[in-house]
């Protein structure tokens, strides 16, 4: 269990993006000498270009125009909406709580510079992103797009408005959770994951910060930027991405992975409610990516049976033996540890979650730290060719919707 004098550190640690984690370590001599780590460093060309944006190509004029697909309102414009709080931060942007001027609506709107994007070549990730968005309108636990527009320097996504608390925050808080009550977010996620899985897409990236609780206290997943799209049932994808904590030994390994890393990362958040720390966690690196390569899962006796089964499965280092390589999610749906759930009741939100974040409305932000929030919104935000931005804010704002990919480093971006 963590003490709580490094409970901050943890946190600041933990919202870091995996571009960000590999530079540091990449020039921390100590954690350099470690043969895993130097293997993990010792990266192909194309990867290391990818990975550590080396030797970028300038950027393109910033009124080129991307193309944004079916999500295009092209009549959209920043001054439509009062950016009032900013609620996230990201490499490429920030996320900002608006109310729309026309209907009084509150959206999430995540803001994106393009320069940063085509500076460092992601191109593929934010459309990936959007494609993945676009396909979430008919699952209950996936955050959903509304649409998008642009400006000549800036994206935006206007977003489901999620204001129940990152899964992360409220695990922070408790330490962990019962296991009836992890079981709950366990179903819902996998239920996700599933869904993503029969459109093939590998989500790649699952954390309790990308894990939200609504208003009422089910799980919506975010942050759809390290998805990878259109990987048959049989299909493998090698790209080295994620994060440090619930990277997959096969991603460690810079072998072709498949839709089994998702099971993995399931494992390693369920893990993390049951005990409160992920399965292999180590403040020092080399130590945690050693742990996950090679140490045994440990588990406390703690837990039942079932749980304890469960986790062996999905936390099977060899992904040909683990639980899900076969028939996908239609396993871990039918593990004895989800027998307690009806799937039809769970995916029309009949069951009744067992925490209920008691938010008394849009403005209620009370479950987040004021890290972002109390950040003045930036003007250019709002800022478009025919418009100026015109700044409203709630004094009761704190924060919301934070399920996008943090860089603690990035307050020059915006």
């Amino acid at each position: 269990m963590k003490p709580p004098s490094d409970l901050k550190a943890f946190m600041k640690q933990r919202r870091m993006g995996l571009n960000d984690f590999i530079q540091r370590i990449a020039t921390n001599s100590y954690a350099c000498k470690h043969a895993e780590v130097q293997s993990i460093l010792n990266l192909s060309p194309p990867q290391e270009a990818e990975l550590m944006n080396a030797n970028p190509s300038p950027p393109p004029s910033p009124s080129q125009q991307i193309n944004l697909g079916p999500s295009s309102n092209p009549s959209a414009k920043p001054s439509d909406f009062h950016f009032l709080k900013v609620i996230g931060k990201g490499s490429f942007g920030k996320v900002l709580l608006a109310r729309h001027r026309a209907d009084d609506e509150f959206y999430a709107v995540k803001v994106l510079q393009k320069k940063a994007i085509l500076k460092k070549k992601e191109e593929k990730h934010i459309m990936s992103e959007r494609n993945v968005l676009l396909k979430n309108v008919k699952h209950p636990f996936l955050v959903g797009l509304h649409y998008s527009f642009q400006t000549a320097d800036k994206l935006y996504f206007v977003l489901d408005y999620i204001n129940g608390g990152e899964l992360f925050y409220h695990l922070q808080r408790e330490r962990c959770f019962l296991e009836p009550r992890a079981r709950f977010y366990a179903a819902e996620i996998a239920s996700a994951l599933g869904y993503l899985h029969s459109l093939n897409i590998v989500y790649r990236d699952l954390k309790p910060e990308n894990i939200l609780l609504d208003s009422q206290g089910h799980i919506i997943l975010t942050d759809f930027g390290l998805c990878k799209e259109n990987i048959e049932p049989n299909g493998t994808t090698s790209t080295f991405c994620g994060t440090p904590e619930y990277l997959a030994p096969e991603v460690l390994h810079k072998q072709p992975y498949d839709r089994t890393v998702d099971w993995w990362c399931l494992g390693a958040v369920l893990y993390e409610m049951l005990y409160g720390l992920p399965p292999f966690y180590s403040r020092n690196t080399a130590e945690m990516y050693d742990n996950i390569l090679n140490k045994p899962l440990q588990l406390k006796p703690n837990i039942s049976n079932a749980a304890r089964h469960l986790l062996e499965g999905l936390l099977q280092k060899d992904r040909t033996k683990r639980l899900g390589c076969t028939d996908d999610f239609i396993e871990i749906k039918n593990h004895v540890f989800f027998s307690p759930i009806n799937w039809d009741d769970l995916n029309a939100k009949k069951i009744t979650p067992p925490f209920n974040p008691n938010v008394t409305g849009p403005n209620d932000l009370r479950h987040f730290d004021p890290e972002f929030t109390d950040e003045p919104v930036p003007s250019s935000i709002g800022c478009s060719p025919d418009s100026a931005l015109v700044t409203a804010s709630i004094k009761e704002a704190a924060e919301a919707f934070v399920g996008f990919s943090y860089a603690p480093s990035m307050d020059s971006y915006l």
